[in-house]
């Protein structure tokens, strides 16, 4: 024997077009009502489509309501409704200049730096100890490892030297 047609009445109307509204899926609201979804969409179709926009348009009157009104609440919600409704939005301003304010110098050329001999020898001492000996040179041969391929003014290899080292470097 067949099942009876679903026959809606107002109180089914009212409860799928809220649920709708919350965003409740068809399938969830169909299991609510005691029928299957293609019934659902067959007669509610009206409740189903606007149930979304009829419950937006109550948190709207509410928010409304209290953005007119007086208070720390009424502030908040009237920033939330001109951030959502009148497209405002928060902006920051970041400005960037150079050094005592004055624009920021365009750089149009570009410069070889020299390394210092405090620089290099720091460098030596950071690389491993196996490494130490082998310095690419600036022709891009490699020494031996028991050649240093750096050395200062008073003919000492830079990784002997001991302090400060004044002098410049010499292949």
């Amino acid at each position: 024997m067949a099942r009876p047609s679903h026959q809606p009445d107002d109180f089914h109307r009212r409860q799928v077009e809220a649920l709708a509204g919350y965003g409740v899926p068809e399938a969830d609201i169909a299991g609510m009502v005691g029928v299957d979804a293609k019934t659902l969409r067959k007669h509610y179709k009206h409740e189903l489509a606007f149930g979304d926009t009829k419950a937006n348009a109550k948190v709207a009157e509410n928010l409304f309501r209290k953005a007119t009104g007086e208070g720390r609440e009424a502030v908040i919600a009237a920033i939330f409704w001109l951030k959502a409704r009148g497209r405002w939005k928060e902006t920051s301003v970041n400005e960037h200049s150079g050094l005592d304010g004055k624009p920021i110098e365009q750089v149009h050329e570009i410069r070889r730096i020299i390394l210092r001999f405090r620089i290099l020898q720091a460098w030596a001492r950071l690389l491993p100890a196996h490494r130490q000996r082998t310095i690419p040179s600036p022709s891009g041969t490699r020494t031996g490892p028991n050649e240093p391929r750096y050395r200062s003014s008073s003919g000492k290899p830079a990784t002997e030297l001991q302090g400060g080292g004044a002098g410049r470097l010499r292949a």
